[in-house]
C-alpha cells in the first residue's frame, strides 16, 4: 500500500508513537526537507514541540543519489567505510563535499530556524523523523549527533524504510518504528503516490504554524491543536 503524501504518512506514523503523547520531555526533530511535512503531523498528535535537526548526505562523486555518508549538526561525520574503501573514493574528495555540504547545512539552519535559537537536547526525548530510510546515512548521523548533545532516549521514526536499515536503526537508537518495511524496498519515493519536493517555504511555513501554536499554548494553557498540513 502506498501513502498518498507525506502529511498521510505521518498520520499514520503518529499512531504508532502514541505513548508519547502530552509529555514534557518530548521533542520532535525533523530532518528537512522531506522530514517535516511527516514531523509535523506526528508533533500535532502528540501535542509536542517541533524543530528541525539538519543533515546532508554526502554524495559519491558522479552518483549524488548514492550515499558515502553524510553530516550533521555539531560537526558529526559518517561514512560508509565499505563503499568508500570499495570505489577508492580518495580523502580529500571526501573533504571537499563535506565543505560543500556544511555550507549547505548553514544555510538551511538559519533559513528554517528563522532566529528562533536550537532546542535544549539535554535529557529530553528525542523522536527523530523522516519521511523514510533507504541506507539510512543521514539518520544515524543525527541520532549520533543528538545522543552527543546529551538526549536521553531517542527515537528514529519514519513511515516506510528498507527492513535490513530499521534493524540497524534499532542497535543504533534507543527505539526505532518504521511502519512499512516492504521487500524488495529499492527506494523511499515508490512508496507515495505524491512523492514531490518539500520546499524550503513550506518547511519554513510547517513551523512557523507550530510555533505559533506552542506560544499560544503556552499563553493560555489552550488544549488546541496546530491545523492538519496539506
Amino acid at each position: 500500500m502506498l501513502f498518498s503524501n507525506r502529511t498521510a504518512a505521518g498520520q499514520v506514523l503518529a499512531s504508532r508513537l502514541t505513548k508519547y503523547a502530552n509529555r514534557s520531555d518530548v521533542l520532535v526533530l525533523a530532518l528537512p526537507r522531506g522530514g517535516v511535512p511527516v514531523a509535523y503531523e506526528v508533533a500535532r498528535e502528540l501535542s509536542a514541540p517541533i524543530d528541525v535537526f539538519v543533515v546532508r548526505k554526502l554524495g559519491v562523486p558522479g552518483q549524488p543519489e548514492l550515499a558515502m555518508g553524510a553530516i550533521a549538526s555539531g560537526g558529526v561525520q559518517v561514512l560508509n567505510d565499505d563503499l568508500v574503501a570499495r570505489l577508492d573514493i580518495p580523502a580529500e574528495t571526501i573533504e571537499a563535499i563535506a565543505r560543500a555540504e556544511r555550507l549547505e547545512l548553514e544555510r538551511r539552519e538559519q533559513l528554517y530556524r528563522d532566529h528562533y535559537p536550537a532546542p535544549a537536547i539535554q535529557g529530553r526525548t528525542v523522536i527523530l523523523v523522516d519521511d523514510g530510510l533507504a541506507t539510512g546515512f543521514t539518520m544515524r548521523a543525527a541520532i549520533e549527533a543528538i545522543r552527543h548533545q546529551g538526549a536521553r532516549w531517542i527515537v528514529a521514526a519514519v513511515p516506510v524504510g528498507a527492513a535490513e536499515t530499521c534493524r540497524e536503526m534499532s542497535a543504533i537508537a534507543d527505539e526505532a518504528i518504521c511502519t512499512r518495511t516492504p521487500d524488495p524496498f529499492y527506494a523511499v519515493g515508490q512508496w507515495y503516490q505524491d512523492f514531490s519536493q518539500t520546499s524550503d517555504a513550506e518547511v519554513r511555513s510547517l513551523l512557523a504554524r507550530a510555533r505559533e501554536w506552542g506560544e499560544a499554548h503556552v499563553r493560555d494553557g489552550s488544549e488546541t491543536v496546530p491545523p492538519r498540513g496539506r
